[in-house]
């Protein structure tokens, strides 16, 4: 691998304008596809197999006009009067009028005949109700509290709610100017005297911002200038990590005309995970360049200036040949610690979520072409940039090479922990243990309209009908109740059954029919719970209410399911909790394999591993603690915590903390192997890669950081909770108790049964068979 990797580095450096024109071309196809065959995305978080989904799909076969609860291009207005007024005074409600009118002369919408307003509506829904009541026999009390679970009028009369439907086939294919007229007509008539909001599919939009990459670039710069003390050197990688994420996101939208599970958060993460990944892969291939420079000079106290000067004594051929040794050594890190990467986010596949499987290999396939770009079109780029490589010196920065004699804070820390592993060892772990004790109170729910921002309109729209009409409104479900086995005569009464049956759940406070089938072989049950959809306790009444069903289809013959958008959100949840510990147990003992490999031990990989749990588990608690907690009052808005962030969440930081035991943990056996200690080595092996990892450990954290601008809570935790997870990885975890359990093991560290060092293939991660490559093996070219 490493000689390979040699002659790709070598030969980018010397044909680099052709390296450089095949990765135009590239940029240029991914971004004419992207154009040409972009398609709206899908926010449809469904998963095949589940109740309520497939409940979802019977309803559609029995009710030809039903909609995709999920996905239909519908949404909910909701307005209040002002406070001592209600919506029936004349003021207010020719304000109303005009409001609706307007909004009927949009092109975008349809049914506009239905707007109308709440008062009129609820006065025609009562009337509709009592004769409905007369004719099945209920009481007066029932028919009222029928009345009152699906009224647009609030009980107070100052709340009311009008549903609105655009022109679309879902929500996701809403022309913009479409939602852009409708929030225009709606902030016209928002004032004092009359609040409006909305809320709905139709408005549960993720655009694509720049600003939290452009945060998380700026302090990226910083550290790279910080490490190098040159801009030039600086810059390189923020270049190949934007060209690698700019084809990857291309590549992502171009998808989207070829499947439907994309959803708008893919383009996310895979940026989020690309830029990352894609800076940090050059800064390592980039180091070592600088490192075999150094090295080659002579030289280990030059300064950036020095060494710029004395790069230009470098014949060409010579630097090719040192480019390639960067690429032959760091690079061989570079694939295998992108390939743990790519492993850990491919193994997502295996839990059977569409939409999380079209993420994961957005990422992984982002990930391939940051590992593409730092081993084929940076040495090309070194190329190009020639002997002016670190060239734009930085005032003040001195960028000491871990060469030079006098002790980098690296050896220093490593020092420390030598004098006293045990301290450092249990240190560390109890810090995280106690970090990680609040995940035992972990909440896990789907992005909801309650859990969008503060102060949006769908958060507004959500309280205002909390406040209006009770939690539960928020958070309907549809029970699908299926008679056709019985006589026509007896299904009415297994209908009325169920809804009874249902009515009597704990937590109901109203279940009814709202329609018959037109064979008359189904109803659907309206069921209004007493909880809104970020309660813990709906999934409590979700599961009382199923657990019914058996004893009432017992009874009558006939069975019920439900399914809604909290029913749906509900079985997502418990999906993601159910394959949990197989996913995770499925990467760790993959990526323990691949690591046995790369290391040839079994130590190292175990510690590798173990490390990784602790510092996942102390994520989970401290991101559990501020979020759904509110502890220290950090954070505003505390909210469960969205559903498929402990997978993501694992796949993503299992794939990283493997990255910084590749690149720490690769010097320290490579020391080892030429004949160092094992304390010498671990000491040495540090010294060389502290630095390094400390400066892409504080990329990835302000890359993830930057996220936590996004406008979305979902989006803000899963910043954070990366970026937390890679400081308590890379510098507890990688930097603390991996050196101090080394330097426990001791020789230990390294040994291997010699049946498993016989049949594991040699990959040469150490770069040893580069040692005695010679630059004159190679065919050379004119001296540029």
């Amino acid at each position: 691998m490493a000689t390979f990797l040699y002659k790709v580095g070598r030969s980018a450096y010397l044909n680099r304008w052709r390296f450089i024109a095949v990765w135009i071309m590239l940029i240029l196809g991914a971004g004419t596809a992207a154009v040409s065959l972009t398609q709206p995305t899908s926010d449809s978080f469904t998963i095949p197999g589940l109740e309520s989904v497939e409940t979802e799909a019977r309803i559609g076969e029995y009710f030809a006009d039903s909609e995709d609860l999920v996905e239909a291009p519908t949404g909910t207005i909701i307005m209040q009067a002002p406070e001592g007024s209600t919506l029936a005074d004349p003021a207010i409600s020719e304000e109303v009028d005009a409001f609706l009118a307007d909004l009927s002369e949009i092109d975008g919408l349809v049914d506009t005949d239905a707007l109308v307003s709440p008062v009129l509506a609820a006065a025609g829904l009562e009337q509709q109700m009592t004769a409905q009541a007369s004719t099945q026999g209920l009481s007066e009390e029932q028919a009222a509290a029928n009345l009152e679970a699906i009224s647009p009028l609030s009980a107070d009369g100052t709340t009311g709610t009008v549903g609105v439907t655009f022109d679309a086939d879902t929500a996701m294919d809403i022309a913009e100017e479409d939602r852009d007229a409708f929030t225009a007509v709606v902030d016209e008539y928002s004032s004092d005297d009359l609040e409006i909001a909305y809320s709905g599919n139709a408005f549960f939009v993720q655009e694509l911002s720049f600003t939290s990459e452009l945060i998380g670039i700026a302090v990226a710069a910083l550290v790279l200038i910080i490490t190098f003390g040159s801009f030039i050197a600086a810059g390189l990688p923020l270049l190949t990590g934007v060209i690698g994420v700019g084809i990857g996101i291309a590549g992502v939208y171009a998808a989207t005309a070829f499947t439907d599970n994309i959803s708008s958060m893919t383009p996310t993460l895979a940026m989020m995970i690309g830029l990352a990944v894609g800076i940090d892969y050059a800064l390592f291939i980039l180091s070592r360049f600088r490192n075999e420079l150094i090295h080659h000079i002579g030289g280990n106290d030059l300064s950036p200036k020095d060494l710029a000067d004395k790069l230009r004594t470098i014949p060409f051929t010579e630097r090719a040949h040192l480019a390639g040794l960067a690429v032959g050594k760091a690079g061989t890190a570079v694939v295998f610690a992108g390939t743990t990467v790519i492993i850990a986010l491919v193994a997502l596949m295996i839990i059977n979520i569409p939409f999380l499987s079209a993420m994961a290999l957005a990422a992984a396939a982002t990930v391939a072409i940051a590992v593409f770009v730092a081993i084929t079109f940076l040495p090309a780029v070194l190329g190009a940039v020639g002997t002016k490589v670190f060239a734009g010196r930085a005032p003040v920065v001195k960028a000491p090479d871990p060469e030079d004699e006098k002790p980098t804070m690296g050896l220093k820390w490593v020092r420390l922990i030598r004098a006293r592993p045990v301290v450092f060892l249990v240190g560390g772990i109890i810090v995280l243990a106690l970090a990680a004790a609040p995940a035992l109170n972990m909440r896990l729910a789907m992005p909801s309209d309650g859990t969008s921002a503060p102060g949006t309109p769908s958060r507004i729209a959500y309280e205002m009908t909390e406040d209006a009409f009770g939690a539960g409104r928020n958070a309907p479900m549809i029970a699908l109740v299926e008679a056709g086995e019985l006589p026509e005569e007896e299904r009415g009464m297994a209908f009325g059954a169920a809804t009874l049956a249902i009515q009597d759940t704990e937590g109901v406070v109203n279940a009814q029919i709202i329609a018959v089938s037109d064979n008359g072989e189904a109803a659907q049950v309206l069921i209004t719970p007493e909880y809104g959809a970020n309660d813990e306790n709906a999934a409590v009444v979700l599961e009382d209410i199923r657990a019914n069903e058996e004893p009432f289809s017992q009874d009558t013959g006939a069975n019920y399911s439900v399914t809604g958008v909290t029913p749906v959100y509900e079985d997502i949840s418990e999906r993601l909790s159910e394959v949990l510990l197989p996913y995770v147990a499925i990467i760790m003992v993959l990526a323990f394999l691949l690591l046995v490999v790369v290391f040839r031990s079994l130590w190292v990989p175990l510690i590798a591993a173990l490390g990784f749990g602790l510092s996942v588990a102390a994520t989970f608690g401290i991101t559990v603690a501020l979020w759904q907690e509110g502890w220290g009052g950090i954070v505003s808005d505390p909210q469960p915590i969205i559903s498929f962030l402990p997978i993501i969440c694992i796949g993503i930081v299992f794939g990283l903390a493997m990255d910084y035991q590749v690149f720490l943990v690769t010097r320290m056996r490579e020391g080892w192997v030429h004949g160092k200690t094992a304390a010498n080595a671990t000491s040495n092996g540090f010294k060389h890669g502290a630095r390094v990892v400390t400066a892409a450990a504080l990329i990835m954290m302000s890359v993830f950081a930057a996220f936590m601008l996004v406008d979305e809570q979902f989006i803000k935790v899963i910043g954070f909770a990366l970026a937390i997870a890679v400081f308590l990885d890379a510098f507890i975890v990688r930097m603390t108790i991996i050196p101090a359990t080394m330097f426990l093991l001791g020789e230990r560290a390294w040994k291997l049964p010699k049946w498993i060092d016989r049949i594991l293939p040699k990959v040469d991660i150490e770069g040893e068979s580069l040692t005695n490559i010679s630059n004159h093996e190679a065919v050379t070219e004119p001296s540029a």
